[in-house]
């Protein structure tokens, strides 16, 4: 059974960073894509980053309201993925979600993904 937690959420002030992880139990990294994914209060849920399996070259791939802040990568040794996050701004508050699913190459949109963990809360404020 696929499964998937994410932490490493919090409160930070605008220019400074975090990162978040999402573990996943149940299957091999190396074999699904995976996707970051945020949730602000009143808006959907928008597609931020994911990255393609390993057959696929493990391709990345960016939102343009992150790309250039924002890194995904993969350890697979701890079967997890993170998502470095740079220059955070307050319109970056949102509940983030991590995703995966056995998609080739990934994508920036939900209806692709069928796993999803809980969510980590993100709040960038002074």
């Amino acid at each position: 059974q696929v499964h998937l937690v994410e932490s490493g959420g919090g409160l930070v002030q605008p220019g400074g960073s975090l990162r978040l992880s999402c573990e996943a139990s149940g299957f091999i990294l190396d074999y699904y894509s995976i996707a970051w994914f945020r949730q602000a209060p009143g808006k959907e849920r928008e597609g931020l980053s994911c990255l393609s399996t390993y057959t696929y070259g493990g391709s990345t791939l960016y939102s343009d309201s992150v790309k250039g802040r924002f890194t995904i990568s993969r350890d697979n040794a701890k079967n997890t993925v993170y998502l470095q996050m740079n220059s955070l701004k307050p319109e970056d508050t949102a509940v983030y979600y991590c995703a995966a699913d056995y998609l080739l190459q990934c994508r920036l949109h939900e209806v692709d993904y069928s796993a999803w963990g809980q969510g980590t809360q993100v709040t960038v404020s002074s």
